[in-house]
């Protein structure tokens, strides 16, 4: 295969380029920009660039570049929001396992650095494939819109 035609990741090569923080502006969008939840302190949102199917962000409310910056009642809500995240992905797509994680700083892997945020990356068996490792891509088996109305209980699976 010559080309793997990806025209949603434009989208992100350009999004790239923004001075807004999207958190921010997620945040303060309707539920159909994927927030799966919101609480007092912390919203969950898939990732429309996902790693891996099923894969959410966890995020505080406030604009915070680290964990250093959290108050107490802050850090608990993503932490609650995160393992009621994971328990939800449990229960609808049932993965073997999970990368859980918080990248800070540009070394540190965080594409957004301004914004605190948890992923959430649901893992199964033999996930990874010849795409992943010979073709520099990865293949997600389900689009964001049925897999947002199957977390928001839209549909029942």
């Amino acid at each position: 295969m010559d080309k793997l035609w990806a025209p949603w990741r434009s989208k992100f090569v350009k999004a790239r380029k923004r001075k807004e923080c999207i958190f921010c502006l997620k945040n303060k969008q309707a539920k159909d920009k994927f927030i799966i939840k919101k609480s007092k302190f912390a919203f969950a949102i898939l990732n429309i660039y996902p790693y891996n199917n099923g894969h959410v962000m966890v995020s505080p409310h406030r604009h915070v570049k680290d964990l250093k910056g959290l108050n107490d009642a802050e850090l608990l809500d993503i932490i609650k929001m995160t393992k009621e995240m994971q328990v939800l992905l449990e229960k609808k797509l049932r993965p073997h396992g999970f990368n859980i994680g918080i990248n800070t700083g540009k070394v540190g892997g965080a594409g957004y650095r301004g914004h605190v945020h948890i992923h959430i990356v649901p893992r199964w068996e033999g996930d990874t494939n010849f795409m992943p490792v010979t073709g520099n891509t990865k293949v997600i088996p389900q689009s964001l819109k049925e897999l947002y109305k199957i977390l928001t209980n839209l549909r029942k699976p």
